[in-house]
């Protein structure tokens, strides 16, 4: 006789650290409470940078829109707009539908906005909310022709409030996306203004991708390429192309700006005059985390072509770590840690070991301990070796705090971050929506 089934009772859940997202205020990461690898952000530096980004912004007058595919993470953003962000900046329209579900009411779309769906889905997001703002990007003739088809058949229907804003984009050779010489853009410009269901509402560029043989040449290249920028706008001004008020909310955006040259657009872009009123937007994505690495240097060259923002005090902080635990010392001069190329990104040099500690007996006190001539050689999937130097204190059990260079792609590693005070006491878990 085959006996009845019985319901297999949940296994009991045991007591020791926590995994992601049961987070309790109060962790202690420095006493092995959390799971790792684990991704942390120091809410001391968060604190510094929004605090240093306010007073650059309150000296050259521009606003920000930051990128937000950084982060994906809306309690950043929301973050970021209470600290006086004027929109958040995003790359898709999936990131679009994200802003939009967490209640972010402006947005720039740094991007060309193709295909039949994702049309449809940005339309449809603009009629359930008359007063959602949106900018999309324009480099072409065909695209022109198709967004204006899209929304002339759209208004046949349930309609929009406004035309659609767009921005006109220019770039450079052998870079991404933008028109390429005056002449194509001022025509993608015409057909925009002669486009009843559209409006020019600005002009847009990318610098971050220029490169010089040094760089200084690089800087000279990203001065010319915003020059041309300016010139675009004021030529789009002196011949009315740009919407009427009422269609592009008031203001003409010219906007650029990564988060290597905002120094360079802010000081470009406000110098451009043109007949009505303008904002310039700057987007850096990675002011707020800052890094260890790729944004490192390029701060501090941004001192040494703008030596008077040293006024403002002392520069970013790197605010995002990556924590792990010495798993092996295989052999003399080598160790191996607990993570790898599934939670830290790579592509813009590999993470640097800043932070050790003991987890044990007064495991709080004094720590963490700076490391010094600790290299990070390779990452494997789940591995990192690490290149130690003779007498390194380093031992299996040990923990270990790296920084990380250019955080986009570390961020998307990561579907919950810590934010930590500087005890590295854990004081709340951001999602994030990659």
């Amino acid at each position: 006789m085959t006996e009845p089934a019985t319901a297999t009772p949940d296994p009991p859940t045991p007591a020791g650290p926590l995994a992601a997202g049961e987070v309790a205020a109060g962790a202690r990461l420095l006493a092995g409470d959390l799971l790792l690898p684990a991704a942390v952000l120091r809410e001391s530096a968060l604190a510094h940078n929004a605090d240093w980004m306010r007073r650059f912004l309150a000296r050259t007058g521009a606003s920000i829109a930051p990128h937000g595919k950084t982060t994906m993470c809306p309690a950043l953003f929301e973050r970021q707009l209470a600290d006086g962000a004027w929109a958040i900046t995003v790359a898709t329209v999936p990131q679009l539908q994200v802003c939009r579900r967490f209640g972010i009411r402006r947005v720039i779309l740094a991007n060309q906005l193709v295909g039949r769906a994702a049309i449809a889905a940005v339309l449809d997001l603009l009629a359930e909310d008359p007063g959602f703002e949106l900018w999309c990007l324009v480099d072409s003739l065909e695209s022109v022709a198709e967004l204006e088809a899209a929304a002339a058949a759209f208004g046949e229907g349930t309609g929009l409030a406004r035309p659609l804003r767009l921005l006109l984009e220019t770039g450079v050779a052998g870079g991404r996306t933008g028109c390429r010489d005056r002449e194509t853009a001022l025509a993608v410009a015409r057909a925009l203004a002669a486009a009843p269901h559209l409006a020019l509402a600005g002009v847009e560029g990318f610098e971050g991708l220029i490169q010089g043989d040094s760089e200084a040449a690089r800087e000279a290249a990203v001065a010319g390429f915003l020059e041309v920028l300016a010139g675009l706008a004021e030529a789009c001004d002196a011949e009315g192309l740009f919407g009427r008020d009422d269609e592009i909310g008031g203001e003409v955006l010219l906007t650029a700006g990564g988060s290597a040259f905002y120094d360079l657009v802010a000081a470009r872009l406000s110098a451009v005059r043109l007949s009505r009123p303008a904002r310039v937007v700057t987007r850096s994505g990675c002011y707020l985390t800052h890094d260890s690495g790729l944004y490192g240097r390029a701060f501090e060259r941004l001192l040494e072509r703008a030596p008077a923002l040293a006024a403002l005090g002392e520069g970013p902080r790197p605010a995002l770590e990556v924590w792990s635990l010495v798993q092996s010392r295989p052999e003399p001069g080598k160790a191996v840690l607990t993570f790898g190329k599934r939670d830290a990104g790579f592509d813009a040099g590999l993470p640097v070991p800043l932070w050790w500690h003991r987890p044990g007996a007064g495991d709080q006190a004094g720590g963490p301990h700076a490391l010094e001539g600790h290299v990070v050689t390779k990452l494997h999937d789940q591995h990192a070796e690490v290149a130690l130097p003779e007498g390194s204190p380093l031992k299996v059990g040990d923990l270990v705090g790296c920084g990380v260079s250019h955080p986009c792609t570390t961020f998307d590693r990561w579907r919950v971050v810590y934010t930590v005070d500087d005890g590295y006491r854990v004081t709340g878990a951001l999602e994030t929506y990659f």
